[in-house]
């Protein structure tokens, strides 16, 4: 009897936990370790990009497979479309514990927000410090790789309807911001030409703060362990890889302890796969007395068919931080050309409106 007991408040504690599961929230987590940060010990932003894409997907594809039964159905994977302007509020260090709390926020017909929140937490004194804030969209996408089609999401229990109204006008607005940006490259030429641009036109040297002297680049033979089990490059090696190479440029520029700051929105408007080719392009648009924003793009070329696709796309924000680990002054950007320019005015419309929606939400 007493095991009967035991076996049904087992059954019991386990529909719990499915209960839990079911509303929509798991939680990432995961030690720093000296691989993870840079020489000073900051963990490198793309790090805590990759484990919040990491619970993201978790979290996406087992809803958008909730009522997928049945030896007729086929499987549904979420695939990374967005992720929505993210912060990265204070820095994290090696030794402290990574804790990424994912959750769902809104499900369009065809498209799924995830919420994902990272504290840090000291093993040692027991605090936590709320270090990021992210949203995502994904895409549920079935079928075979050559007839790949997208899916519907499940619906979701809304706990009001001002929720569910909340979460619509968020769905509105990321759609017509993605609709802007796809309209943006295909207008413009300066970002194709971004990859092709890492050299000085003669050949010669360039000046210290100029852009030429600060641009990076990076090229990966994407491998088994960049994908999921699709076969595809999972969204948060793509993001931790635009980090690093942003990260160069930064440190280029500064010549001292550079962090990200925040990220605009980075769209990912074509998939990579296994066997491809990516090239990863950054350079300095705009600098500010205390920040600087750089421009990565990706590229997935296939050598099979020798074709070439804009994969990636956004705007990065570093900071230089002094022996105190508090923010300095950046060295202005060295502008030479007429393209140039234009990029810097269109960086520092950007970051007006960045300040003034901090400002709005203060």
């Amino acid at each position: 009897m007493a095991a009967k007991r035991q076996a049904e408040s087992l059954d019991e504690d386990l529909k719990g936990q499915e209960d839990t599961i079911s509303r929509g929230s798991i939680e990432v987590c995961r030690l720093m370790h000296p691989d993870d940060a840079n020489v000073v010990g900051n963990v490198h932003g793309g790090t805590v990009l990759k484990l919040i894409e990491e619970g993201g997907f978790i979290i996406a594809t087992r809803h958008c497979n909730k009522h997928v039964v049945g030896e007729n159905k086929q499987p549904v994977i979420a695939a990374l479309a967005r992720v929505e302007r993210t912060d990265f509020l204070q820095p994290m260090y090696i030794g402290e514990v990574a804790q990424v709390h994912v959750e769902l926020g809104y499900a369009s017909k065809n498209s799924l927000e995830v919420s994902a929140f990272v504290w840090a937490e000291n093993l040692t004194t027991g605090s936590r410090r709320l270090t990021n804030r992210a949203h995502l969209w994904y895409v549920p996408v079935t079928g075979s790789e050559d007839a790949r089609v997208i899916a519907e999401v499940p619906p979701m229990q809304y706990s009001s309807k001002e929720e569910e109204y909340n979460g619509r006008m968020r769905y509105e607005r990321q759609k017509r911001a993605r609709l802007d940006k796809d309209n943006h490259l295909k207008e413009s030429s300066s970002d194709r030409e971004l990859a092709s641009s890492l050299m000085s036109p003669d050949g010669g040297k360039v000046s210290r703060y100029s852009i030429l002297n600060s641009q990076s680049s990076l090229i990966h033979s994407v491998q088994p362990s960049d994908c999921a089990f699709t076969g595809y490059v999972q969204g948060g090696v793509t993001m931790k890889m635009m980090d690093e190479v942003a990260g160069i440029v930064a440190f280029r520029h500064c010549k001292t302890n550079v962090v990200t700051a925040s990220i605009d929105a980075i769209d990912f408007h074509s998939p990579v796969k296994l066997g491809q080719v990516m090239h990863l392009s950054a350079r300095a648009t705009f600098t500010s007395s205390r920040s600087m924003e750089i421009e990565v793009v990706v590229d997935a070329k296939d050598f099979v068919s020798d074709k070439s696709v804009r994969s990636c796309s956004a705007f990065f924000t570093f900071v230089s931080l002094d022996e105190r680990g508090l923010p300095q002054a950046i060295p202005p950007l060295e502008l030479t050309t007429d393209e140039e320019r234009k990029r810097f005015e269109a960086g520092k419309k950007r970051y007006t409106g960045r300040k003034e929606k901090r400002s709005s939400h203060s």
